[in-house]
């Protein structure tokens, strides 16, 4: 049995081969009837003629619909003038099975396409999408185990919140109330106290009332934390490695991303380092760009879409004031009080957001001072506070969300697209 792609890189010119797969495209001129077919590695142009298969055949084949499935074999030939330049005379098949008519049609509209997600897919807009997602979730992982880092897994069920009470997804577990994790970071920095660099790949969830295009209440979150970096460390291991997970999909998917019409030069020019500014120094920016930004607003989509247009790669935003991300863990940094040694990424052509880190508390008496400021109850967190009590160190880590990093990367009008299941405010099937 043979690959499509197989055929379309010449391999099997003047050979037989055997393919198996489903009806993309079909035409029938009588005498003809012309196939393209699709498997996952490529689409291809098969041909059947009365001549060599005669009338009851021809007629069989004729009569198959989109998305039908079959085998199909035959001498292959090269012809420019077929879909992806080479051609399957057909000499024998097997139908699998024929549909009635197929219900995705061009003049489908988005939420219909959403409602069928379990068929569209297929289609190869999706497919090219797919391919490119499980590049940026195998070179994520590849990157951190070639710089000493340790996989490892939080659990999904949890009894204490990490990004605040108001996006937590709450659950009866045995007549206890617990809640789907927001984030694995507390149980990295647990794992981090043994192997000193670790990272998960692991979904989240965040009950957020938002209906923009870049936000999901499940999502899938790449973090990492790593014992003895301070906020400066952590970036640029995240700026390595973001270059690195392009010049991945640059390498293995530029048909897809061609498929999707992305201009490539634009991800070609992602090099590290990447440039910095402190909030501060952004604000000091805002009449120069247009914006009505002051000291202590935060930064919205529509505020980070304004700011990255500025920028031809990713920009990383540090320093922002406590009020502006009041989290109990975020150390401050000393020589600048109410300025945190945190940061975010903003991905450039608009997209925003895709990472925010930074350094931890790791002082005892600060993080229940903390704890304490936020009215947190200590005893809720009382296995985070023995990671303060028995040999702490200082330590940073980041969040980074791979969906929004592929809808960037692919260049998607919605992250919706950057996900074969997407979970919404609005959506949670199929």
């Amino acid at each position: 049995m043979n690959r499509i792609g197989e055929i379309l890189s010449g391999s099997l010119t003047g050979k037989q081969a055997e393919i198996r797969g489903w009806v993309y495209r079909i035409r029938s001129s009588g005498s003809l009837c012309f196939i393209v077919i699709r498997d996952s590695s490529g689409i291809v142009q098969t041909v059947a003629s009365k001549e060599s298969l005669g009338d009851m055949k021809i007629k069989e084949l004729s009569g198959l619909t989109i998305e039908s499935s079959l085998s199909v074999t035959g001498v292959v030939k090269e012809d420019k003038r077929s879909a992806g330049g080479y051609e399957l005379q057909i000499s024998d098949y097997r139908i699998f099975q024929r549909n009635d008519n197929y219900p995705i049609t061009k003049d489908k509209g988005e939420e219909f396409l959403l409602d069928i997600r379990h068929l569209w897919l297929r289609s190869r807009e999706m497919t090219s999408i797919m391919k490119i997602r499980s590049t940026v979730f195998r070179a994520f992982s590849d990157f951190f185990y070639n710089e000493g880092y340790y996989q490892t897994q939080g659990p999904m069920m949890v009894s204490t919140a990490t990004e605040g009470g108001s996006t937590l997804f709450k659950l009866d577990f045995f007549g206890e109330e617990i809640s789907l994790a927001q984030s694995s970071q507390f149980y990295l920095e647990v794992m981090m106290f043994a192997l000193e660099k670790v990272f998960t790949i692991a979904p989240s969830f965040r009950a957020e009332k938002s209906r923009t295009r870049r936000h999901l209440t499940e999502y899938w979150h790449a973090e990492a934390e790593a014992a003895w970096y301070a906020n400066e460390d952590m970036m640029r291991d995240e700026e390595r490695m973001i270059e690195y997970i392009i010049r991945e999909v640059l390498e293995r998917n530029k048909e897809e991303l061609l498929m999707l019409k992305r201009d490539l030069s634009k991800l070609e020019n992602i090099r590290a380092p990447f440039p910095r500014m402190r909030y501060s120094e952004l604000m000091q920016k805002m009449p120069e760009w247009g914006l009505g930004l002051k000291y202590g607003d935060d930064l919205g989509a529509d505020e980070e879409r304004a700011i990255t247009v500025h920028f031809d790669k990713p920009v990383f935003v540090t320093h922002y004031p406590v009020a502006i991300k009041p989290t109990f863990y975020h150390r401050e940094d000393p020589e600048t009080p109410g300025e945190l040694l945190c940061h975010d990424l903003l991905a450039p052509e608009g997209y925003g957001e895709i990472i925010g880190g930074g350094e931890r508390i790791w002082n005892l008496k600060e993080l229940k001072e903390k704890l304490k400021r936020y009215n947190l109850n200590p005893e809720d967190y009382y296995w985070y506070v023995d990671l303060r009590t028995y040999g702490s160190v200082p330590h940073s880590g980041f969040g980074l969300g791979l969906d929004r990093l592929i809808w960037w990367i692919c260049g998607l009008d919605t992250i919706r697209d950057a996900i074969p299941f997407p979970r919404t405010i609005r959506r949670t099937r199929p």
